[in-house]
């Protein structure tokens, strides 16, 4: 697979977690859950004040064939700071 294939994936899958945390969230606006590029450290989806104060998690989403569950966990807890860590997984035509 591509290198750009495979972060149009994982751009796909924040972009799933964004929609269903707004969807979960009436009152929150478009811009207070933003998906970040695919070479940025840290969260993969930025929270607004306002979003921090409704969803007290970090994300981390991988859309891979193969994960090693552990590795990809270490690294939401790494990047998650005060923030409880939530890790998104998804495989080929499989749901997250």
């Amino acid at each position: 697979m591509k290198p750009q294939s495979a972060k149009a994936k994982g751009r796909n899958l924040q972009k799933w977690a964004r929609d269903k945390i707004l969807e979960s969230f009436p009152s929150l606006e478009p811009d207070d859950v933003r998906s970040t590029s695919m070479g940025c450290g840290g969260e993969d989806l930025q929270l607004s004040p306002a979003a921090r104060r409704l969803f007290k998690f970090s994300v981390e989403c991988k859309a891979q064939e193969r994960l090693n569950v552990y590795d990809a966990y270490d690294q939401a807890c790494a990047n998650s700071g005060d923030y409880e860590p939530i890790l998104i997984m998804k495989k080929n035509r499989k749901k997250p």
